[in-house]
C-alpha cells in the first residue's frame, strides 16, 4: 500500500464533445471549459482530445513537442494540476503511437502508450502499440494509467499492489456504452482501487455516436460522481487515500491474488 502524503485528491473529469481534426478549435474549447474549473489536483480529459478518435494518423498526429503537449504543460502550470489526456504522436522514430499524456506542474511530462488498440476500426493499422504498462505517482496516490480498448483486458490491468487508482480515457461508442459501464465497476471492484472513467459525447467525422457515461467509482465499487448519458459537462470528487488503505487492511483480498507474469 501506499504512503499517502495527502489524504484526498481531488480529480475531475471533462466530457464534453471534439471538434473533428481541428486541434485548435479543440484546445480553445478545453481552455475555456477549464476556466470554469474549480481547484482540483487532477484534470482527466478524453482519449484523443485533440483530433477526435481518427484513423489517419499521418494527417493527424503530431511531433514532439507538438501544440497539444504544450497546451496541457501551460494548463497544467495555470491550474497547478496534473493533466492528463491522449493524443496522436508521430514519434522520434517514424511511428504513430496513441499516447496518453500525464503532465505536471513543473513541467514534467511522463506518458503511456495504448497497448491495446481497436481493430474493430483499424487502429492497430494505424498506429504502434505500447509495450509496457505505465504508474505515476502524483501528490500522494500511484495513478495506473490506461486507454480505453484496454478496459476490455483485466490481466494488464491487475494490480499488483503498485497503484491506488485506474484512469482511463476513452472514445467508447453509445453502441456498447452498457459494457464500458459494467467493464469500470469490475475494474474497480476487482483491483481494490478507484476507477476514473472519461468518455466523450456527440458524434465524430465517421457518424459514431459516443454516450458519455463518464464516472468516478471508488475501490468498493461504489459511484462517487457520473452524468447522465450523452450530456456535456464536468465530473469531481474527493478521493479518500486513507480511507483506501484502512479498507484494504481490513478487506485485504489481494493476498489471495492467483500470480502470474504478462509475457508480452
Amino acid at each position: 500500500m501506499s504512503t499517502v502524503t495527502t489524504h484526498k485528491l481531488r480529480v475531475s473529469l471533462l466530457q464534453t464533445a471534439l471538434h473533428w481534426q481541428d486541434t485548435q478549435a479543440n484546445l480553445a474549447h478545453f481552455s475555456q471549459l477549464l476556466d470554469a474549473l474549480p481547484a482540483t489536483d487532477l484534470v482527466v480529459l478524453p482519449e484523443m482530445f485533440s483530433s477526435g478518435f481518427c484513423m489517419q494518423s499521418a494527417e493527424i498526429a503530431e511531433a514532439e513537442p507538438g501544440p497539444a503537449l504544450a497546451w496541457l504543460i501551460e494548463q497544467a502550470k495555470r491550474l497547478n494540476a496534473a493533466i492528463t489526456g491522449s493524443v496522436a504522436v508521430k514519434t522520434a522514430a517514424a511511428t504513430y503511437v496513441n499516447r496518453l499524456y500525464f503532465v505536471t506542474p513543473d513541467g514534467a511530462v511522463q506518458y503511456y502508450d495504448k497497448k491495446h488498440l481497436f481493430r474493430m476500426a483499424g487502429e492497430q493499422q494505424a498506429y504502434q502499440a505500447g509495450a509496457k504498462r505505465v504508474v505515476v505517482n502524483w501528490r500522494g496516490a500511484r495513478c495506473c494509467l490506461q486507454v480505453c480498448y484496454d478496459l476490455r483486458f483485466p490481466v494488464f490491468s491487475r494490480n499488483r499492489q503498485d497503484y491506488d487508482m485506474l484512469i482511463y480515457v476513452a472514445n467508447w461508442p453509445a453502441a456498447r456504452s452498457h459494457a464500458w459501464r459494467s467493464l469500470l465497476l469490475a475494474r474497480a471492484i476487482e483491483n481494490q482501487a478507484f476507477a476514473l472513467g472519461v468518455n466523450r459525447v456527440g458524434s465524430d467525422g465517421n457518424d459514431i455516436g459516443y454516450s458519455g457515461d463518464s464516472a468516478i467509482i471508488d475501490y468498493q465499487g461504489q459511484l462517487l460522481a457520473s452524468l447522465p448519458p450523452e450530456q456535456s459537462g464536468m465530473l469531481h470528487a474527493e478521493l479518500d487515500l486513507v480511507a483506501q488503505a484502512e479498507y484494504l487492511k481490513r478487506f485485504p483480498a489481494y493476498l489471495d491474488a492467483d500470480d502470474f507474469s504478462l509475457l508480452n
